[in-house]
């Protein structure tokens, strides 16, 4: 593990070795006129003529187009997969994410067919497998978190958060006082403003204290009248569990405030502590997170909110129940009695937040997991994921700063201000890992740690990864002592070396376009064909 010090040429530790080094061009310039990679068989139906059927919507020359032959295309793709970095390649040690393994038996149940293949509006009594799914989801996610009742309709967390505002809202305006500010730490995470401000309330922030929790005091005094809650991330983003957590809720439920949990690391809590015997009103988890379903990628994720009964009434609609039988013959409702069906009659309702009943397919594969693993094994869960955090601690804390010594929940929290003294910042550090085989960690967040390296193992990882990862952090660190200026110009085994990140946010390019005056020349020969010149063939000219 010793750094290199000969040379800014490729580093591995043997972890996830880099494939063929090429960079890829892109398929609009691999292409050539005339290549295809279908061959369509003859009509065997009448032809249709599409400039009469089409009319002005009839387009006279071809769309720009990539022209490749099969071989191409699929190479093209299975090189540009191979640049992709994945949690089954190796540890994703990005703070605050949970990017936890993702387990086989969730994906080979979720690909049932009649549960992939259902649609989502069927008729209730021909959904009845997948109602009880969900069902049983909702009664585990209640019993997790101590709450009274929940829905499973956002689609992510942020989507939960604000649906949870939002039932919060709804029950201020129920007692006649919408009331005006959400007090927000600023230990939260970064959606938490945004989501107050969209709901049309005014932000608050409240700063930690030196432990990096919240400061009952200064709580005390900014809680009032107008508070309609408090959003509070716990444990916080810098992984840090709110120990006076009961006293809090007792500050805003002193004052008719509500206390609004940001879920998103449940991950340090379940099978250990519930926030709804805690004093939480209303929370939102992240299945993605804390219950092992992919991070986006094939579609949307899941945000369930779960809250305290006095907020039930305004769940979205519709609210899973069962049938008691006794409505009438043809109603919405009517069935045998126990079955399971939708209801919409639902006067104070926030209405509904998204399309469909929520993400069934997320629904399935959190269950399985939620069962595979059982309260012993959800408890082993956390507690495996605290302890691999705090083993990462206690191994680098010697050579990072650690700013808070408060103890480390989920994940543990450094930053750079040793390495700056070298010149040598969070972002520097981070792309050195990428050298070493590793996703890089959460750079630069929270905020409220100047240069923060925020790093979260999950439970996922064995000792034998976690030494890996331990091996190249104190390798770098050695690396800013004697050769500063490899770590300021990581990465060194990637196809792309370092990116000018300032002019890439303020100019991204998100389409291929040669140049402006090639373009408008074709543009031009859309519109007009009278130089008898085929535009697609003189913009490929042009462009070379």
């Amino acid at each position: 593990m010793a750094a290199s010090t000969e040379n800014h040429g490729p580093r591995t530790t043997g972890k996830v070795r880099p494939h063929q080094t090429q960079n890829e061009g892109l398929v609009f310039e691999k292409s050539s006129p005339g290549k295809k990679a279908y061959k369509l068989p003859p009509l065997d139906v009448p032809a249709v003529d599409a400039k009469t059927a089409l009319g002005d919507a009839f387009r006279t020359t071809d769309g720009l187009l990539p022209e490749l032959s099969e071989i191409e295309i699929i190479r093209h793709f299975t090189r540009l997969s191979t640049w992709n970095y994945a949690i089954d390649l190796g540890m994703y040690p990005l703070g605050s994410c949970t990017m936890k393994y993702n387990p086989r038996v969730n994906e080979f149940v979720s690909r049932i067919e009649g549960l992939a293949d259902a649609h989502p509006y069927r008729p209730d009594v021909l959904a009845q497998g997948i109602l009880d799914i969900i069902e049983l989801l909702q009664k585990c996610l209640i019993e997790i978190t101590g709450m009274d009742t929940i829905t499973l309709q956002p689609a992510a967390g942020a989507h939960g958060e604000f649906t949870g505002i939002l039932l919060t809202r709804a029950w201020h305006e129920s007692n006649g006082n919408p009331r005006k500010k959400v007090i927000i730490p600023d230990s939260a995470h970064g959606t938490n403003p945004a989501t107050a401000a969209i709901c049309g309330y005014t932000v608050e922030n409240l700063k930690s204290n030196a432990d990096g929790g919240i400061d009952l005091e200064a709580l005390a005094r900014q809680v009032d009248e107008d508070t309609a809650a408090l959003m509070l991330t716990n444990p916080s983003t810098i992984g840090v569990f709110e120990n006076q957590i009961h006293k809090i809720a007792e500050i805003l439920h002193a004052k008719g405030a509500l206390l609004y949990m940001d879920g998103a690391n449940m991950n340090a809590l379940v099978g250990k502590v519930r926030p709804g015997d805690f004093g939480v009103d209303v929370m939102h988890l992240n299945l993605h997170k804390t219950f092992s379903t992919p991070h986006g990628g094939g579609g949307p994720g899941s945000g369930p909110v779960a809250c305290k009964k006095f907020l039930e009434p305004f769940l979205p609609a519709p609210v899973l129940r069962r049938t008691t039988g006794s409505e009438g013959p043809g109603t919405r409702d009517s069935g045998a009695k126990g079955t399971l069906t939708w209801d919409y009659n639902r006067p104070q309702s926030v209405g509904r937040v998204r399309a469909w009943y929520g993400n069934t397919g997320m629904f399935i594969r959190a269950l399985a997991y939620i069962l595979a693993n059982g309260p012993d094994g959800l408890r082993q869960t956390t507690e495996d994921a605290v302890l691999n955090a705090n083993y990462i601690r206690k191994k680098l804390e010697d050579l990072y700063e650690l700013p808070y010594k408060t103890p480390s929940m989920h994940e543990v929290v450094f930053s750079d201000k040793r390495q700056v003294a070298k010149g040598v910042k969070t972002g520097d550090i981070a792309k050195r890992l990428i050298d070493y085989g590793f996703h890089p960690y959460t750079v630069s967040f929270p905020l409220i740690v100047p240069g923060a390296l925020m790093i979260e193992p999950t439970e996922s990882e064995s000792v034998e990864e976690l030494d890996l990862f331990v091996a190249a952090m104190r390798s770098i660190a050695k690396e800013v002592e004697e050769t500063p200026e490899l770590v300021k110009t990581a990465p060194h085994s990637t196809r792309v070396s370092r990116l000018d990140e300032v002019t890439a946010a303020r100019k991204p390019i998100l389409r291929w376009k040669p140049t402006a005056v090639v373009d408008a020349s074709y543009d031009a020969g859309l519109r007009s064909e009278s130089s008898g010149e085929d535009p697609i063939q003189r913009k490929k000219t042009s462009a070379i």
